[in-house]
């Protein structure tokens, strides 16, 4: 029994990881192939990014996106100009290309607040499984769930303003 408990522990900490990129490539002018650690593969058009974030100019220039590399244990990509763009980021642009904007919304909520799949789960009432889902994009994220993250937002935002103040001694 002890064993077993460990064994899903174990499995439950490496499902709250952030998917990684195990291969990245140029395939175009402005496109990057990508492996994800789950075996999921995106070919995803760099356009909007290299047009919205001055960072990224660089990558602009002839062949430099091809010169792609994996970094930081597969939680970024890297050029040789400097230019670097996180996993998550890559992942929520290929949930959006996929036309799947509110499993990007999720995601993105999830992480602002820094919440695992069980804290999520737990914050909205939601089985941790179905919060894995939303996340990767495997099933639609619900109306009602995205008003939830909201109200959930809202909550918490409310709370942090409403801090009693201290007392001094006295």
């Amino acid at each position: 029994m002890v064993q077993r408990l460990h064994y899903s522990v174990a499995m439950a900490t490496a499902l709250d990881r952030t998917r990684a990129i195990e291969f990245a490539a140029g395939a175009g002018q402005e496109t990057l192939a990508i492996v994800w650690s789950d075996g999921t593969r995106t070919t995803l058009d760099m356009s909007p990014l290299l047009d919205s974030d001055i960072a990224l100019a660089a990558l602009r220039e002839p062949g430099e996106l091809a010169r792609v590399r994996v970094g930081d244990q597969g939680h970024s990509l890297s050029w040789p100009s400097g230019a670097a763009i996180s996993a998550d980021r890559l992942w929520r642009e290929a949930l959006s290309a996929a036309g799947d904007g509110g499993s990007r919304a999720f995601l993105a909520w999830r992480l602002r607040h820094g919440l695992s799949l069980s804290g999520a789960a737990e914050a909205l009432g939601l089985s941790r499984r179905m919060v894995a889902y939303y996340s990767n994009g495997e099933k639609p994220v619900p109306r009602t769930v995205q008003l939830a993250c909201r109200g959930w937002e809202a909550e918490h935002r409310g709370a942090r303003k409403r801090k009693p103040a201290r007392r001094s001694p006295g």
